[in-house]
């Protein structure tokens, strides 16, 4: 069997920096054992596959199915503008484990349709967690869960740029994922970090499905439904965010293909 592969950066336009997904598009669905092996193979923080036959997209870190991933869906959707499936202005509509996801090709790169995520905040962040990220109480000023993922607010940026987490106490503790977020400098309303060893993604570098949840955050607590976001990984990347009132929020960015091969199974 031979299967086309691509690998995209994607929240950027320049190669590099973003987040790195593969992409492989088939005209049937494959497998789910086969995909778990491919994303393994692929060594990415997420593989996704799209069946052309439904247009069902499900992604892969190496280690297990994600219920939703933004940069692999617009990933997805530029490889698809990219091979001449998506012309600039029409949209897409993807079967996920999260329902319908819509991507458009605009005219400066894709942008995603996605669930708003409410952080249900708590009084206090657990101890250990703080622990393991490198932060102190004092230095925290809000919590809150979304599902299975954490959220932790600072109010200074360069803690979020300096955090080391210790990720084997983290995946000792129960989670799926944490985002550690502060407010923005400059040109951002907003910066974060998000981590998710229990996934085998130690940090991802740009994660659009957080910001379904750091969106509901910051819009309420800055008053604005237009955001910039930065998420401050080593390669870093920026999502445009537009909160919509049927509880959607818009997520755009730019992709650069660095990768188009065969796999030969």
């Amino acid at each position: 069997m031979e299967l086309d592969i691509y690998q995209v950066d994607a929240f950027s336009t320049r190669p590099f920096s973003g987040n790195p997904a593969a992409v492989c598009i088939t005209p049937q669905g494959l497998e789910a054992a086969l995909m778990q092996q491919i994303a393994e193979e692929m060594a990415v923080s997420e593989t996704a596959f799209l069946n052309l036959a439904d247009n069902n997209l499900r992604w892969f870190t190496p280690q297990a199915e994600v219920d939703l991933c933004g940069h692999g869906t617009l990933a997805t959707a530029h490889i698809l503008r990219q091979n001449g499936r998506l012309a600039k202005g029409d949209a897409i509509t993807f079967h996920t484990l999260s329902g319908p996801l819509t991507a458009t090709a605009g005219a400066q790169g894709i942008e995603l349709d996605f669930p708003l995520l409410t952080p249900q905040m708590e009084p206090e962040a657990p101890a250990e967690l703080l622990k393991a990220l490198g932060l102190a109480n004092e230095q925290v000023s809000g919590y809150g869960v979304f599902g299975a993922k954490q959220l932790v607010v600072v109010e200074d940026a360069q803690l979020v740029y300096a955090l080391k987490p210790d990720f084997a106490v983290l995946r000792a503790l129960p989670g799926r994922g944490v985002a550690v977020t502060a407010p923005g400098q400059d040109e951002y309303d907003c910066v974060s970090r998000y981590f998710a060893p229990w996934v085998g993604v130690n940090e991802d570098p740009v994660t659009g499905s957080a910001h379904c949840a750091l969106a509901t955050y910051w819009s309420a607590r800055l008053g604005k439904h237009s955001l910039t976001a930065y998420q401050a990984s080593t390669r870093g990347g920026v999502l445009a965010l537009a909160l919509r009132e049927n509880g959607r929020v818009l997520i755009g960015g730019g992709a650069h293909t660095v990768l188009a091969g065969t796999l030969r199974l």
